[in-house]
């Protein structure tokens, strides 16, 4: 299995990335937040998930590894493939679309193109608590109503989720109680934010 590639980065477009490697190019199809990443560079690493059916084998790149684990998570729900995950991928950053799935946001998750209403249920039911054990910040996509766009403390956050969790709390509501927390107040040490989630859950 190929984890990443690192090379000359060739060519860039808006959805697909050649790397050349020793002399060999790969040709990677990346979402637009890869792309965006990638802009304005010679020399690229993307990490690697390799789709290999009878017919065809197409590699998809990804900036991040959180943003890899995300796509695998979503292509492991029915209904979803490698280009709808891509394209999820590209509507919302890694951290924003984690945060639409954790709080069971339907609506936001519907107006990615060719994702209907049964297959956006069945990504929150089956991949809520997966997604927030990944420990990426809770963000809001700057289109959300009433949102801001500013990303809470992560590391704090993180934190404070795993302490929670050790102590025997399911993920999604540790999530959601504690990017809560932070939002209202912001500054809080960890200690804080830990205590006040244990009267909350």
């Amino acid at each position: 299995m190929i984890e990443y590639i690192r090379g000359i980065l060739d060519e860039l477009t808006p959805t697909q990335a050649t790397i050349e490697a020793h002399g060999v190019g790969y040709l990677l199809n990346i979402s637009l937040n890869s792309y965006t990443a990638l802009q304005g560079k010679s020399e690229a690493r993307l990490f690697v998930y390799e789709s290999i059916r009878e017919d065809t084998w197409t590699l998809f790149g990804f900036a991040t590894k959180q943003e890899r684990e995300l796509f695998l998570l979503l292509i492991s729900v029915s209904g979803v493939g490698g280009n709808t995950a891509r394209t999820m991928l590209s509507s919302f950053s890694a951290p924003e679309l984690a945060t639409l799935i954790m709080d069971g946001n339907e609506r936001m998750l519907k107006t990615v193109k060719g994702l209907g209403a049964k297959t956006a249920q069945r990504i929150i039911v089956e991949l809520r608590d997966k997604v927030a054990s990944l420990g990426m910040e809770a963000t809001l996509p700057s289109g959300e109503k009433g949102a801001s766009s500013t990303a809470i403390n992560s590391e704090i956050y993180n934190e404070a989720c795993e302490a929670l969790k050790m102590l025997g709390f399911s993920p999604a509501p540790v999530a959601k109680t504690v990017k809560a927390i932070l939002k209202d107040e912001p500054s809080a040490p960890v200690e804080k934010v830990i205590k006040l989630a244990l009267k909350m859950l």
